[in-house]
């Protein structure tokens, strides 16, 4: 196999905040893996807050191919997934930015969609957010007016803020619509949640997603009984391990690759959600359709999409799976994950 990284700082169209932090570029590692005359596609945007950069992964990534060259065989992933995770237990982006290219890999190798390859439903994609992250009221009405104009009918509104209801009444009188859903990203205390929780579903928001500090488990359950919105962990839910923990806790688990590290922990965590009764979101990072695309074939498998991470972007070296509106079109892949270098888009 040969296998090549490279390191991006992909500009956004406009700085994107949240509670922590607010971001103008996206810093992302990308990874191909060539094996028997057929290029598999990974890439990832890691997270400080889960203790991983730019800088960690590319110094991993190396080591963890060299492994998959030493097995030899993209298709043998259960074999690569376990010896990658006892290589780099604590560096799970490193590890999804690998699972993401071998899986693209196989997949090609079939001359199959990957979510055929898994035997799922293209159907049953639901249709993704689209997120307006925080900014000044009038500015986070006109992004929220814009996307709505643009076929996104599902809202994700960042806040945390010390004004926070004056920018959520003002996309809720941009895009009267619209459905909303709402992400604190942990910023608030439980009072300030629940008491939050009032003009929240005045305003006809649909969903809650991480309302307090991520360690806080009954902070987030104190939360879920207090009120009617369905409340969604993604900080306090990092793997299938944490579902347990989680399960009384809320009503959905936010699975995102990047967390977890990669397609086989995130089915593990969709299929454990499931059995504890929960309902199961696909997330992301602001990041690379390399990402992205790959993220989109378990689509089938989950209630609700956020993986707008690429439209974000004002320029991404890659292309991946069109959307039809706001539902992404599966059928669309001819093979793999369905990424591509825009030179040959």
């Amino acid at each position: 196999m040969n296998w090549t990284v490279n390191r991006h700082d992909l500009p956004l169209s406009n700085p994107f905040g949240i509670s922590r932090e607010t971001s103008e570029t996206s810093e992302t590692v990308m990874v191909e893996v060539t094996h028997e005359g057929t290029t598999g596609i990974g890439a990832v945007t890691p997270s400080a807050y889960y203790d991983e950069s730019a800088q960690s992964v590319a110094e991993t990534l190396p080591a963890l191919c060299e492994t998959v060259d030493r097995i030899g065989d993209p298709h043998a992933q259960q074999r690569i997934e376990r010896e990658l995770a006892e290589q780099a237990p604590d560096q799970p982006a490193a590890r999804m930015a690998l699972s993401i290219a071998v899986h693209d890999l196989a997949a090609r190798q079939l001359d199959l969609p990957l979510y055929r390859q898994w035997g799922l439903d293209p159907d049953a994609v639901p249709p993704t957010t689209y997120t307006v992250g925080i900014d000044s009221p009038e500015r986070m009405a006109e992004k929220a007016r814009e996307a709505a104009n643009s076929g996104f009918g599902h809202l994700k509104v960042k806040l945390g803020t010390g004004d926070d209801q004056a920018r959520l009444d003002a996309v809720r009188d941009a895009v009267s619509d619209a459905e909303i859903r709402v992400d604190a990203n942990a910023a608030w205390t439980t009072q300030e949640a629940i008491d939050n929780a009032d003009w929240l579903a005045d305003a006809g928001v649909t969903m809650l997603e991480q309302p307090v500090a991520a360690d806080d488990i009954d902070g987030l359950r104190r939360v879920t009984d207090a009120t009617e919105i369905p409340v969604a962990a993604d900080e306090s839910c990092v793997t299938a391990s944490d579902v347990p923990r989680v399960a009384d806790a809320c009503d959905i688990v936010n699975a995102k690759l990047v967390k977890c590290g990669g397609l086989r922990p995130a089915m593990r965590l969709l299929n454990t959600a499931e059995a504890h009764g929960l309902d199961s979101m696909l997330g992301c990072m602001v990041e690379s359709h390399a990402s992205i695309a790959a993220a989109v074939h378990l689509a089938p498998l989950v209630d609700y999409v956020d993986l707008d991470g690429a439209l974000l972007l004002a320029s991404d070296p890659y292309a991946g799976v069109p959307l039809d509106s706001d539902v992404f079109d599966l059928t669309a892949v001819s093979a793999g994950t369905g990424v591509r270098r825009m030179r040959d888009a």
